[in-house]
């Protein structure tokens, strides 16, 4: 491969990365690798000008800009700083500003690298007058008024000495505790949850409304303190009068005197940051005297006189307890390891998903094997090994259970797949206990009151035995159950009637029918129009219906077919549930895109991405995911990924800007 084509590859696979980190909070590589591929590109485009390009994402510090914020230009740019990843390397940073200041003493500022997402704050007169997101470094998007719901944020600043104009920069945090809390709220709604409390903090921030912002349970820790009129003379001093100004500055933060005790101090931190209320993914180092710094510079990206040291995966081993197997509302069997209580990334893990019999299999797992457990980051812990050297003597493979762990029922293997159910829809209890906790979720009946506990209790209590049966509680059945007054009787009840009116795409989704999601289940109901059309839908009908395939037209008869679902049914239309769309129901506007797949890409000004998504669906047209020759058009906004242009311009396919898609619509 050619240095140019590496390049190209390179910058493809970066962006791509840099999309579903900043865009999409969804990343799907650790940092670590990330500055990989960097340093490659980098290396290869110092080596080979002739293959660099102003548009490489060498150039440009990440963004995370935002349709529905205004945005503002940063007062100062706010850079990037150089990572590194081992000691040594720290160590070579201590050389290089002991080479630059040529032999000068100096102090080096060590702090905790908190794990959220960076915040520029300004104050004018001792008050708090605008809030910028980093963005891409250059300007940001304005999220003041998100950012005065953070009670530790101070509004208008307290003491004396502060600067006229101030600036001061931090991050915006998700405690663990709040992390955790959150990510148990979504994952009753069934909602995705956050990979990490970075995620979650950005995600937060970025809500249109405050009041929303104000029960996420954000904290903010800020770092750096930037004016013309500054008390001190040096980065150290400058944080303790922001501490004394109002702002929650780190109580680890240290003036480090000499290599040693740099050395030290990640030492110290490697397993000390493991006890933290808040994630960490690292430590900084800044040479303390603002003199100092100023004569050392920066690079195009990054400041000479501050690197951050970044931690390695969380990892660690532990003895598992035993295996449990677990049954999903559709009847999957999931195998858990259930672990020695061990501390990563500021929880104690006790459990671990092993997802499936193959992954079992893989890792080989035997009674009470010492396992390797790590996060890196993420919530969700993972298991990445076994260490069989500890293993006991004559311990036994773990095997895969046959029968349903909950009632007893011969498992089947669904074909060509690593999944095994239990068949028993209708007498598994698990199985009835998920359809109904899915059933009253927000996005699906919304019905409050009705949690985790609360369908434990109607379920073997026998109240509740299948979806149908909720429509059948009364405010007397309700406090007759142990904890139950009559306030909260009263909020199910009133739950429960409003459900009456939930539109009938949400009732299609709430069946649990299997593999039809929330997308699928808007598009039956849009296509079909009603519950009976749905039912008595052939194969041919069902898969001409736009993201049903097969597989779910098959699902979607077996279900209909099952005479315990149609009973259901008919009494979940007695009790008054919503069982078709309402009178003149077609979305369509026009046929304007009729047979036309569009591919959104980049921010827009007029509408937000997932407004042009309905817009294009209601003019009769497809959206796509990626572009190819089947690629009608791309409706293109600011910051469009430039690998989608460069196949756009490959394949010839047509790149519009909203005004012209706009313009195309019919008045």
């Amino acid at each position: 491969m050619s240095p140019q084509q590496r390049a190209e590859e390179l910058r493809r696979i970066i962006n791509a990365h840099n999309y579903r980190y900043y865009v999409l909070n969804d990343p799907t590589v650790s940092d670590r690798d990330f500055d990989r591929l960097l340093k490659e590109l980098e290396q290869l485009e110092k080596e080979h000008p002739e293959v660099d390009d102003p548009l490489s994402p060498t150039h440009r510090v990440g963004s995370d800009l935002t349709k529905g914020f205004e945005q503002a230009l940063h007062i100062r740019p706010m850079l990037s700083l150089g990572n590194t990843y081992s000691i040594e390397e720290v160590d070579a940073f201590f050389n290089r500003v002991k080479e630059g200041l040529e032999g000068e003493q100096f102090q080096i500022v060590g702090e905790m690298k908190f794990d959220g997402t960076s915040i520029s704050l300004i104050y004018e007169d001792g008050r708090l007058v605008r809030a910028v997101t980093r963005g891409d470094g250059t300007r940001g998007d304005i999220v003041t008024d998100n950012i005065k719901t953070i009670r530790s944020i101070p509004l208008t600043l307290q003491g004396e000495g502060w600067p006229r104009n101030l600036e001061i920069r931090g991050e915006v945090l998700l405690p663990w505790k709040e992390f955790e809390r959150l990510n148990a709220e979504r994952a009753f709604n069934e909602e995705p949850l956050f990979a990490n409390p970075r995620n979650a903090a950005s995600g937060t921030l970025k809500l249109l409304d405050p009041k929303e912002v104000s029960k996420r349970g954000l904290d903010a820790i800020f770092y750096y303190v930037l004016g013309d009129t500054l008390p001190y003379d040096n980065h150290y001093d400058n944080l303790m009068a922001a501490r004394s100004w109002g702002f929650k500055v780190s109580e680890h933060v240290r003036l480090l005197d000499s290599l040693e005790q740099v050395n030290e101090y990640i030492t110290y931190w490697d397993t000390g940051r493991k006890a933290l209320p808040v994630a960490t993914d690292g430590l900084v180092f800044k040479v303390n005297s603002l003199k100092q710094q100023l004569n050392l510079g920066f690079t195009a990206k990054s400041p000479r006189w501050a690197i951050a040291y970044k931690f390695p995966a969380e990892r660690a081993l532990t003895r598992l307890r035993y295996v449990s197997f677990e049954v999903g509302r559709m009847g999957l069997i999931t195998p858990v390891s259930n672990l020695e209580p061990v501390l990563l990334s500021g929880t104690v893990v006790k459990r671990a998903s092993l997802h499936n019999q193959d992954i079992m299999q893989r890792l080989d797992l035997h009674e009470h094997d010492m396992l390797w457990v790590e996060k890196g980051g993420e919530i969700i812990p993972k298991i990445t090994g076994v260490d069989e050297a500890q293993r006991l003597p004559d311990a036994q493979r773990v095997q895969f259970v046959t029968q349903c762990p909950s009632c007893g029922t011969p498992l089947v293997r669904i074909e060509g797949e690593a999944a095994w159910i239990c068949p028993n829809k209708s007498g598994c209890v698990p199985q009835i206990a998920g359809r109904i906790e899915h059933f009253v979720g927000r996005r699906m009946m919304n019905i409050e009151g009705i949690g985790e506990e609360m369908v434990m209790q109607l379920v073997t209590t026998g109240l509740v035995k299948d979806i149908a049966d909720i429509y059948d509680l009364t405010v007397e059945k309700l406090t007759a159950l142990e904890g139950v007054a009559d306030k909260g009787a009263n909020r199910i009840i009133k739950g429960i009637d409003e459900s009456r009116q939930v539109p009938f795409e949400r009732v299609v989704y709430a069946l649990s029918i299997p593999y039809v999601g929330e997308t699928g289940s808007k598009k039956l109901a849009r296509a079909l129009g009603d519950i009976d059309t749905i039912a008595t839908a052939p194969y041919e009908r069902l898969v001409e219906i736009e993201d049903i395939g097969p597989r779910i037209a098959e699902s979607i008869i077996q279900y209909f077919g099952n005479q315990e679902n149609r009973i259901i049914i008919d009494r979940l239309r007695q009790a008054g549930v919503q069982m078709a769309m309402p009178a003149g129901h077609d979305t369509s506007l026009s046929d304007t895109f009729a047979g036309k797949t569009i591919v959104i890409s980049g921010t827009f000004t007029h509408h937000s991405r997932d407004e042009y998504k309905a817009i294009i669906e209601a003019h009769g047209g497809k959206n796509g995911s990626s572009v190819s020759k089947n690629t009608d058009f791309i409706l293109a906004g600011d910051n469009m990924g430039p690998a989608k242009l460069q196949k756009a311009e490959k394949l010839g396919v047509p790149v519009i800007d909203e005004d012209a898609f706009l313009a195309m619509l019919p008045n």
